[in-house]
């Protein structure tokens, strides 16, 4: 197994968590227009990021066994809470943190079990 394809997986995971990041951000702000709301750079960006991911995620399945890949798609929370507390200013509790070791737990667990 070549490992360049987990790092793909892993770049894709942290780019979906961006994608995120831009949704909120979009639904944060009010707009004039009646379709603002879904047609502005952020949420168009998002969708498009999304789609990408999705060819990308599914190319590097083909390459890599599937429990390595579902361990990095939960990975994508640990993302979001770091790019929200970084981007978006949100408070990281500790129920966040806590929740976030129960998910790399249970991603190592899966691995290695």
């Amino acid at each position: 197994m070549n490992k360049i394809y987990l790092l793909i997986m892993l770049a894709g995971t942290f780019f979906a968590a961006v994608s995120q990041i831009l949704l909120k951000q979009s639904a944060n702000r009010t707009y004039d227009w009646l379709f603002g709301d879904y047609l502005n750079w952020r949420v168009i960006t998002s969708y498009a990021m999304y789609f990408g991911i999705l060819f990308l995620n599914t190319w590097c399945y083909t390459k890599i066994d599937m429990k390595y890949g579902s361990v990095i798609d939960s990975m994508c929370y640990v993302f979001v809470m770091l790019l929200s507390c970084l981007v978006l200013k949100e408070r990281v509790t500790r129920r966040k943190i806590l929740g976030n070791i129960l998910i790399i737990c249970g991603a190592l667990v899966y691995t290695l079990g």
